[in-house]
């Protein structure tokens, strides 16, 4: 036996141990099994969403002037018009990401073959192999991060910047980007404040963190709900249910459901119309 055969076995179970470590190569998906897909960064693969959980489009209140914004952005993308990356910031419960679904929806409905990918705050990094495969696919995408934020350590945030719009290929032409966010720049304050303070020029310091938001093309903002838009969601979703209650109880009861809950918001009307629904035996 030679030198080489006697370690032919160890050698073997080095590459097989290799293999196994080293990522699934990337091939496309059938993006034709459904409308809907969740990114699964492990295993390089899209995920198909039979049914998206969704509001219907007419059920979003208070958001009249930004939902035909995004609306109107999101058809021209679906008909293979320019369109925009839009970042929808603000108070918590107030649509955004029912509004991108609702989009979403809409456009399908008009010209179809607009697919929705959901891709997880903590997969961020692995977007530019994502992007990778959509390129490749004969539909339109629209890729949706929901919650989207960065913490102070966190360095993710220059592969999505590249990705945007920076990087020498670019963003593909069949990919749009929407995200969702409580912060406008994405950023935590204290973290732009930090590096302001410690960085030799805090003028570049602040660009590098707020640059971030500058790619998207969309800036729409999402305020706290007034007591004429909270109870006005909350008819939306009693009508929409059938739900009987007359209407001076209904509103006395909204209202003091938004008080226990310290907030007016398209959420807490849904939470309140699902308790209403449940003491009246009506299903949703």
């Amino acid at each position: 036996m030679t030198d080489a055969d006697a370690y032919r076995p160890l050698l073997e179970r080095i590459a097989d141990a290799l293999e196994r470590l080293s990522p699934p190569p990337l091939r496309a998906g059938d993006f034709s099994a459904a409308d809907a897909f969740i990114w699964q960064a492990e295993s390089n693969s899209f995920e198909p969403v039979p049914e998206v959980s969704g509001v219907p489009l007419k059920l979003l209140k208070g958001i009249d002037r930004t939902a035909g914004i995004l609306l109107d952005n999101t058809r021209r993308f679906a008909a293979g018009f320019p369109a925009n990356n839009a970042l929808l910031w603000g108070s918590r419960g107030m649509g955004k990401s029912s509004l991108v679904k609702a989009a979403h929806a809409d456009a399908l409905a008009i010209s179809g073959g607009l697919k929705l990918v959901e891709i997880h705050r903590e997969d961020i990094s692995s977007l530019p192999r994502c992007l990778a495969l959509l390129k490749a696919a004969p539909f339109r995408f629209i890729v949706f991060c929901d919650d989207l934020s960065f913490d102070h350590d966190d360095t993710s945030y220059k592969s999505l910047k590249a990705v945007l719009d920076g990087g020498i290929e670019g963003r593909p032409k069949n990919v749009l980007f929407y995200a969702t966010s409580n912060r406008r720049h994405l950023m935590p304050r204290d973290m732009i404040d930090n590096e302001r303070a410690t960085a030799i020029n805090p003028g570049e310091a602040t660009e590098e963190k707020v640059s971030l938001s500058d790619r998207f093309g969309l800036w729409l903002g999402f305020h706290n709900a007034s007591q004429d838009d909270y109870l006005a969601m909350v008819r939306a979703y009693v009508e929409h249910f059938g739900i009987r209650v007359p209407d001076d109880e209904l509103e006395r009861d909204a209202l003091e459901w938004a008080t226990t809950r310290g907030a007016r918001s398209g959420r807490v009307a849904w939470q309140y119309v699902q308790d209403l629904a449940g003491r009246n035996k009506t299903s949703l």
